[in-house]
């Protein structure tokens, strides 16, 4: 949802319209679901072998294979609903949100950075968002997906880091093995270009100074994460730093709202 919100801020020069805000909070929300019962339909074999999956509702079998069929086609309904309501453009392109969605949860299986794939995924609202605010795709509209499509990698290679053990004891591919001993490298070269890219962004847009001093003090919190990293850390601490990226996502809208003041 954030980065929807990140670019109809942008698109809007800090006046987003409140119905767009409202159907991309919704529609984020409920296509993330889709893609997460996507997900888990997908590695459900998988599943059963990691300690923190195995409780999932499809693996204890709490949940069918059919209902949870019937749950992504309600989603997906519910979706195109949403989808009805915004600018032609918008429309056009969302059935490649569905595609990438349903991409994902087999790229863990073939490449070895799913984690980008994700990024492409959750960020295609982005270009969504721009097109139903502006009737076009600009150029800070793509920064904007390649800044969402770092934030991803940056954050989820945080969260794999809770299950590299397991994932390489049977067979899953992930940035967090990929890495290695060097994934806080990777994970702080992503988010320096994630604020990189944002700041062109503010750059293009004329945002004042306080966008930028707002940008310097997520760097700031950023760089303590990622030197946190540095040394092996227990899954419980991976997660809680996996967490603190929503109110980075927010301090980011924040930053873009006070930008445009």
């Amino acid at each position: 949802m954030l980065p929807t919100l990140w670019a109809l801020m942008f698109a809007s020069h800090g006046r987003p319209s409140w119905t767009l805000v409202l159907i991309f909070s919704a529609g984020s929300f409920v296509m993330r679901s889709a893609g997460v019962v996507m997900n888990d339909l997908a590695d459900r074999s998988f599943d059963r072998q990691v300690a923190r999956t195995r409780t999932r509702p499809l693996v204890s079998g709490a949940v069918s294979i059919r209902q949870a069929l019937l749950t992504i086609v309600a989603l997906l309904i519910i979706a195109g609903a949403l989808l009805l309501t915004l600018d032609p453009l918008a429309i056009a392109l969302s059935p490649i949100a569905v595609l990438l969605a349903a991409i994902y949860p087999f790229s863990k299986r073939l490449v070895p950075l799913p984690q980008a794939v994700l990024g492409i995924a959750f960020g295609w609202g982005v270009i969504m968002a721009w097109a139903a605010a502006t009737h076009s795709v600009p150029l800070p509209a793509w920064l904007l997906y390649a800044a969402t499509v770092c934030w991803a990698v940056a954050y989820d290679t945080i969260y794999a880091l809770q299950d590299r053990e397991d994932d390489l004891r049977i067979g899953i591919r992930s940035s967090a093995i990929l890495f290695g001993s060097y994934a806080w490298v990777a994970v702080g070269c992503c988010l320096a270009l994630m604020l990189l890219l944002l700041g062109v962004i503010g750059w293009l847009n004329g945002l004042n100074a306080g966008f930028y001093g707002a940008l310097a003090a997520i760097a700031g919190f950023l760089t303590q994460q990622v030197l946190a990293l540095r040394k092996a850390i227990s899954p419980a601490r991976a997660f809680r730093l996996f967490r603190q990226h929503v109110w980075v996502g927010w301090s980011i809208l924040a930053a873009i709202w006070l930008g445009f003041q």
